[in-house]
This record gives C-alpha cells, sequence and structure tokens, in this order.
C-alpha cells in the first residue's frame, strides 16, 4: 500500500499528495518543520518537538491551524494510518498559498502535512566504527539572519554545506560561525569528550538546540560526566578524546576522524558507546504511546 500523508486534515496517497504551487514554504522556504521518530509505538520526546514547532512558528509569526492537542492526535492518525510503530514523522508546517511577491499576509491560512516513513541515515556498521567528517568553508547562519534556532524550510546554509561535504568524498560537513568557532554539523549537533568533560557549543554561536542534544547531555550527567556548553575551536575537536554527533535521525554517531585528524584511538569512544546504548534505552521506554 501506498504510503498516505496527512495533508490539511485528509490524508493522501504518496503520489497523490500534492501542495500549491503558489505555496510560499514551496516558492521562499517560509514554514517551519519537525523530524520525530516514532519507537515500538511510542513516539519519542513528543511534547518536546511540539513546543519546538510552535516556537519555531511564533518567531516567523506563522499561525499554526491547529492546536498542540490535534496536531498530537493527527501525527498518532498517520502513523496509524501508515501502519508505522518504527518510524520518522516529518511535521511540515508552510505559510500557505499566496501571490508570487513576498508577503506573509497574503497568505490567509497555513498548510500543514505529515508524512511518517522510514529513514536510517547510516548502516549500523557506522556506529561500530564511526565517521570521518570534514570542516567546510560554508559558515552557519549568522543569528540575526536565520537564526540556526528555527527550524524553518530554508536549508540552503545546511545544502551548501553538505554540497562541500560530498564534493570532498565526506558524508558530513562540520560548520563553523562566522568568528571560526564550531557551531554544529549540516543536521546534527557536536559534543566533545575531554577528560570526565562532555562539552557542546552554546546556542548562541549559531545553533539548534537538539532534542536528542539534550538528551545526550542528560544522559552525561546521570553517568558523572562534567557537561557543560562550552566555545569549541577546531584545535579542541582535533585533540578531543572523544566526538560524536547527535540528531533525530542520526541519533548517537561516533567521529573518529575529522579533517584527516584522527580523534583519539581512532575508534568509537568508551563514553560515546555508553552514551549511544543509554539514549537507545531511553527510546524503549520514553514517549507517547499509541
Amino acid at each position: 500500500m501506498s504510503i498516505q500523508i496527512f495533508i490539511d486534515g485528509k490524508f493522501f496517497p504518496k503520489e497523490k499528495a500534492m501542495v500549491s504551487v503558489f505555496d510560499h514554504g514551496l516558492l521562499y522556504g517560509d514554514g517551519v518543520f519537525e523530524g520525530i521518530r516514532s519507537y515500538n509505538g511510542r513516539v519519542f520526546k513528543l511534547k518536546e518537538h511540539i513546543d519546538r514547532l510552535w516556537e519555531s512558528a511564533h518567531t516567523l509569526m506563522l499561525t499554526i491551524p491547529m492546536t498542540k492537542g490535534e496536531m498530537v492526535e493527527a501525527i498518532v492518525k498517520t502513523l496509524k494510518k501508515n501502519r508505522l510503530r518504527d518510524g520518522y514523522i516529518r511535521v511540515v508546517v508552510t505559510r500557505g498559498v499566496g501571490d508570487l511577491g513576498l508577503d506573509p499576509r497574503k497568505c490567509p491560512r497555513a498548510t500543514v502535512f505529515i508524512i511518517a516513513d522510514k529513514i536510517k541515515l547510516y548502516p549500523e556498521s557506522l556506529y561500530q566504527k564511526g565517521l570521518e567528517i570534514i570542516s567546510v568553508a560554508t559558515t552557519r547562519s549568522h543569528p540575526e539572519t536565520v537564526n540556526p534556532q528555527i527550524k524553518s524550510l530554508n536549508y540552503l546554509n545546511n545544502i551548501l554545506a553538505k554540497i562541500e561535504a560530498v564534493n570532498s568524498g565526506y558524508e558530513e560537513a562540520l560548520m563553523l560561525n562566522a568568528q571560526g568557532f564550531v557551531a554544529e554539523c549540516t543536521g546534527e549537533n557536536v559534543f566533545v569528550v575531554r577528560g570526565n568533560e562532555l562539552l557542546t557549543p552554546p546556542p548562541y554561536l549559531g545553533i539548534l538546540r537538539g532534542i536528542t542534544r539534550a538528551c545526550a547531555m542528560e544522559i552525561g550527567t546521570s553517568l558523572g560526566l562534567d557537561v557543560r556548553e562550552e566555545v569549541l575551536t577546531r584545535h579542541d575537536i582535533y585533540n578531543a578524546d572523544e566526538v560524536f554527533l547527535t540528531g533525530t535521525a542520526a541519533e548517537i554517531v561516533p567521529i573518529v576522524k575529522v579533517d584527516n585528524r584522527v580523534i583519539g584511538t581512532g575508534k568509537p569512544g568508551r563514553r560515546t558507546g555508553e552514551i549511544l546504548a543509554a539514549f537507545r534505552g531511553m527510546t524503549r521506554t520514553d514517549g507517547h504511546a499509541f
């Protein structure tokens, strides 16, 4: 059976799921989204994702045409419609249909669509051997341009960095901010293990407040690590004991080489393994059951 897509309260098969070419989400990237995971019939950190969606929309002065409760119901209904207990949910809210100008006032009602499907960014073997990444020239957006804390539909900044990485033979790119400090990767937050410290860049450097990032910080604290937000440079990355990335789709990804510098022993570190194991345990018990 074809994947069923939720669009403004109705379901359509994937082949017939459409939005208008006059939708400002398509024309200008004017909209917000969330990527959410379900594990064994539980939507992981659903409240946190919904709250962040509403925060992003609020900054854009974008009115979501449903309540948070109705959004939860729509997400669960979409999972059930597609018979998915383990899946990836993409919730998208666009500015809606308008004219060919920029003015959001010309869009009377936002468009909401929800996709539920499978996702696997990396093979399981990568979590055992680790990922090699490269830093790129494309800098992370300044917070007063398109603030990275807004999970908007305009991802060109990330895509340009991804292109640089792919053109250099790598799967992922490490992005710096305009001042040269470590920000994040194209779709994941960055963590450094240094002795008993677990460090990650603060949001004001130009990063998304990741949901999985928060989980990693919580797990690190429970493991007795000194968890802190700290300004980091590439020097700190190169000389870390361990480096890993966090993201909803990727989960916890060990990094073993950055810009051809070996990180630690060149293999996924002990602390990274502990955090990954604890995170996967968390996903089995924490979530909105359906």
